[in-house]
């Protein structure tokens, strides 16, 4: 084994509490700058903008798309930065000094309609991607390298996900409700876009700040290149089984945030709907990811993923029937699948922690940096392309576009398409995900003569066998 994988002599002192909650606030960026524009900006396009379905899938999901090739480049001049203040912090600095004002833009478009404006907006999406990449890559690294005491690194971990929930649902309530405010108009979306704003910069400048106190006991260096990283993914089967059910439920997840306020528009038969919608998806991700934490620990991590993935495919296909059976339904079938969202939050977190300390084992390697930066370039991808294949369900159905002054019917094949969008493609989508996570259980059980072979007991194993990794994935000091 490395040098570098030695346990430190003696017990490992816990990080300072400022230092866990501090980083923690960085997932107020990341969480609202995932959350909004793919709740709301192809309908932006699409309803105010006059831009066409397909063109604005594009618009959406192109400039995303660019972060599958500018996270590892990101994370390899990370990793070779002498910067003043550490390898990770300036780019947290530079992330958060630029994104905000960039994601304002976004929703400041000039009198622009149609191609122009989806231009307007694809450039500017492009550039906030490429921010959100030089702060996100280098955030997601550093709890690898604040400790390596891995019950310390769950309580972290715990921080993020804690924030991530309260800037999902917060940013996810107030963005829509400001958006349709007035309307629908653009001056509303340009309101929206700066109070956005502001939220990721006090999360993202509140991460930068606080972690000068976090210690450096490690250091995780990613391949230098996207094509290095996929040859390394390659020899860890059990990782690329994971990260491919992963990226099928965040397509599908994708998919129904893009949908979901053309779901309020066009069947609640109110685009204002939107905001009770999404606090039924996204309210039990705070009430519930404590349940689902005790599933993991009494019953295991691999078995809790495989209820919350149930569970959701049970949710996005009870939606098909909302027009039959009314609104009612409708909130009921949006809150089972928020219950499950809670679980499809954490615990493939938890997964890919005990994944990779068991690559660490087996190899000998750190390889920390290039596994997350894979995961996120994944995760990064599939929420992308869930927007625009979105897009693509209502141009393929007849979706017809307008502005915010002149509202137009839609077909009945356009109408049926956001029902299939919001509904059976996401089921279809995480039903799929169900058969590379049946892989993934046979990679992690299956019997080796080298206990390093095996990854560690935390997915499988009750909670009397609960080791490191797996522990305290609730918030705590």
């Amino acid at each position: 084994m490395s040098a570098d994988l030695l346990p430190a002599p003696g017990p490992l002192p816990p990080l300072p509490r400022r230092v866990r909650i501090g980083y923690g606030l960085g997932s107020l960026g990341t969480g609202a700058f995932s959350t909004v524009p793919g709740l709301i900006l192809l309908y932006y396009l699409t309803n105010v903008l006059d831009v066409p379905a397909a063109v604005a899938g594009g618009a959406v999901f192109l400039p995303k798309a660019w972060d599958v090739l500018i996270n590892p480049l990101v994370g390899a001049v990370s990793d070779r930065s002498r910067l003043r203040g550490g390898p990770r912090r300036p780019f947290l600095l530079i992330g958060a000094c630029t994104l905000p004002p960039l994601f304002a833009l976004i929703f400041a478009a000039p009198a622009l309609r149609g191609a122009a404006a989806a231009g307007y907006v694809a450039v500017l999406f492009l550039l906030a991607a490429t921010a959100y990449a030089v702060f996100q890559v280098p955030y997601v690294t550093m709890p690898a390298e604040m400790t390596e005491d891995p019950a310390e690194r769950s309580r972290v971990l715990a921080w993020r996900v804690a924030f991530l929930g309260v800037a999902i649902l917060l940013s996810g309530a107030v963005a829509p409700a400001i958006a349709h405010a007035d309307g629908d108009t653009p001056a509303s979306y340009r309101l929206m876009g700066a109070v956005v704003a502001v939220l990721l910069a006090a999360g993202m400048f509140g991460a930068w700040f606080t972690t000068r106190w976090a210690p450096a006991v490690a250091r995780s260096e990613a391949e230098p290149s996207l094509r290095a990283q996929l040859a390394a993914a390659r020899t860890n089967r059990a990782f690329l089984h994971l990260a491919g059910m992963w990226t099928l439920q965040a397509l599908a997840i994708g998919v129904m945030l893009a949908g979901v306020q053309y779901f309020a528009t066009y069947t609640f038969g109110s685009a204002s709907a939107v905001t009770p919608l999404f606090a039924c998806m996204i309210g039990p991700l705070v009430l519930f990811m404590p349940l689902w934490t005790r599933l993991a620990r009494a019953r295991g991590t691999r078995y809790a993923q495989w209820c919350a993935s149930l569970l959701y495919v049970a949710g996005a296909l009870a939606l098909a029937f909302t027009g039959v059976a009314g609104p009612a339904l409708g909130y009921l079938a949006v809150a089972v699948v928020g219950i499950a969202y809670a679980g499809l939050q954490l615990l493939p977190l938890t997964l890919l922690a005990d994944t990779l300390a068991a690559d660490a084992v087996r190899t000998g390697k750190r390889r920390t940096a290039t596994f997350t930066g894979l995961w996120t370039a994944a995760e990064t991808l599939a929420f992308a392309l869930g927007a625009g294949l979105f897009a693509l369900v209502l141009a393929v159905t007849g979706f017809r576009s307008s502005d915010a002054d002149h509202e137009v019917a839609q077909p009945g094949a356009a109408l049926t398409g956001i029902t299939v969008g919001m509904s059976l493609l996401p089921a279809v989508l995480a039903a799929a995900s169900l058969w590379l996570l049946h892989r993934y259980g046979e990679e992690t059980t299956r019997p080796s003569g080298d206990p390093a072979e095996r990854p560690p007991a935390p997915s499988d194993a009750p909670s009397g066998a609960l080791s490191a990794p797996n522990k305290d994935l609730t918030v705590a000091d």
